[in-house]
């Protein structure tokens, strides 16, 4: 496990956008697992998992299960042993599972960007501001996992 510490500005989200591709460095390379971040992206994607510190999903997403019943996964980790299970862990704390995430509160949306990058259980896990905005009880149920994470074998930035 590796913290980015430094004051705002100072570059940290810039360097995790790098680290996961989301950005071309403006010289020089990023290598994660030994895959070069923009001649290696596609590879290094699928070894690796974000939750940013700005909700990425989108406001008219549901935390639901289909009418199937089974638990909704992302395309690309559908192949990956457990995932549909863990999805549906994933999304169970947050109840009222068929609410639009647009009406959820920012820290009911954080938790669910954060159950989602986890749906997967990457060998690379990045969080940027893993916390924020979360209530004291998320956030040592945050840290808990985190350190789970970390003891499981998973590299965490």
């Amino acid at each position: 496990m590796l913290g980015l510490l430094g004051p705002n500005g100072a570059g940290k989200t810039t360097a995790v956008r790098i680290f996961t591709t989301l950005l071309e460095p403006d010289s020089g390379h990023a290598e994660v697992r030994a895959l070069i971040a923009v001649r290696d992206a596609n590879r290094l994607r699928s070894q690796i998992g974000l939750a940013g510190s700005t909700r990425g999903r989108r406001v008219a997403d549901r935390p639901r299960e289909p009418r199937d019943g089974r638990a909704a996964v992302p395309p690309h980790a559908r192949r990956r042993p457990g995932a549909r299970a863990r999805a549906a862990r994933a999304v169970r704390p947050l109840g009222r599972r068929n609410r639009p995430a647009r009406t959820y509160s920012g820290g009911m949306r954080r938790r669910l960007d954060l159950a989602a990058s986890l749906i997967v259980t990457p060998p690379v896990l990045f969080l940027d501001e893993p916390t924020t905005g979360l209530d004291p009880r998320s956030r040592l149920s945050m840290w808990d996992l985190i350190e789970k994470l970390r003891d499981g074998g998973t590299t965490l930035l």
